[in-house]
């Protein structure tokens, strides 16, 4: 429908009258009586902002131009879609460094930190198209645009991106911890995160980028949704090559336990008597004998262990309670342990 421009200049000028200028939204769909009722339930903004719209009306019409321009026409919305969100991107990424955009993100309107032309893209929605239909990227400038897109870093798979990130925070965790491939012993030490750990701010020894990384939270739900890593094997096997495990710490602590009441219960003739203070030892340099407890052991508490799991119940709850009340007590656990005097005073 084409609507004859003095009825058009009217309704820019109401708009104008209304707002202050013509950064019209996009979409702006006429609902007030205010307009000329010509415009009423139209679109305004995809209407002016067209060059269509401007080869009818306004080429080779210098009184006209005037008259826009006394309104603040934004005669850069003019240029294709394309070039808009391209202009949004790079201010995006000036602004954050990144154009890794919210779907939900509008260029904020009347914000002079971006181009008033602009203003009110959605831009979030713009890249979400770009990546799930290829909107704007079809046609003999298909690839001139991708490269454009490629050189502000932009990310054609987000979840690919979201994975690599967590993977680097692992890796670096498990260097900072000397776990995994970076175990200093021959043994490669399992990789436990607590539950709450959250990348530390302002550490020297974490790249800027991780900082405030809710790391501990990411692995419980790696392991227990599979988090980046359903239906995808390889990712699941770089991760185990840091030492990621797919049960909690929980499982891993029990592991732990059992492997060490083992061999305790095995060294004292089938008891597991053990005192609380009782620490997994390691061998001192004079030590010729073969050494019965392995390295990833040392230091364990087991006493205190053991005690948690009398006092606290410790390991023994949900559904493996019964499966490993059971191992325990084949290996001689005492549920309530022996009476242990004091020593008597030397007199």
């Amino acid at each position: 429908m084409d609507i004859p421009y003095d009825i058009t200049l009217q309704a820019l000028q109401t708009y104008h009258a209304l707002h202050g200028d013509l950064v019209i939204p996009r979409r702006y769909t006429v609902t007030s009586k205010a307009f000329p009722s010509d415009w009423y339930g139209l679109d305004l903004s995809s209407t002016v902002y067209n060059m269509k719209w401007w080869q009818l009306h306004i080429q080779q019409r210098p009184d006209r131009v005037a008259e826009l321009n006394r309104l603040g026409f934004v005669w850069e919305r003019l240029q294709p879609e394309w070039n808009l969100v391209l202009e949004a991107l790079i201010t995006y990424y000036n602004l954050h460094g990144h154009v890794l955009v919210p779907n939900q993100f509008v260029v904020p309107l009347g914000d002079v930190q971006w181009p008033r032309a602009t203003w009110g893209i959605p831009l979030g929605k713009s890249v979400y198209r770009i990546r799930a239909r290829h909107d704007f990227l079809r046609g003999p400038t298909a690839e001139a645009r991708r490269q454009q897109l490629d050189g502000l870093g932009f990310v054609w798979d987000v979840h690919e991106e979201r994975f690599l990130k967590f993977y680097n925070v692992v890796w670096h965790y498990a260097q900072l911890e000397q776990c995994g491939p970076f175990s200093p012993g021959e043994r490669t030490q399992v990789l436990k995160v607590p539950a709450q750990y959250v990348v530390p701010c302002e550490d020297p020894q974490w790249p800027e980028a991780f900082w405030g990384y809710p790391l501990g939270v990411k692995c419980h739900a790696v392991r227990q949704k599979g988090l980046y890593v359903k239906k995808h094997p390889e990712r699941r096997r770089l991760l185990e090559e840091l030492g990621f495990r797919w049960t909690g710490n929980s499982n891993l602590g029990w592991l732990e336990v059992v492997h060490a009441a083992a061999i305790y219960s095995k060294l004292h003739n089938r008891s597991l008597d053990v005192p609380i203070k009782f620490v997994v030892p390691k061998p001192d340099e004079w030590t010729e004998v073969e050494w019965p407890w392995p390295e990833h052991l040392w230091g364990l508490p087991l006493g205190q262990r053991l005690k948690d799991i009398r006092l606290k119940g410790a390991y023994v709850k949900g559904p493996k309670k019964e499966e490993r009340i059971r191992q325990l007590e084949t290996l001689g656990f005492y549920w309530a342990p022996k009476r242990r005097g004091r020593p008597k005073k030397m007199s």
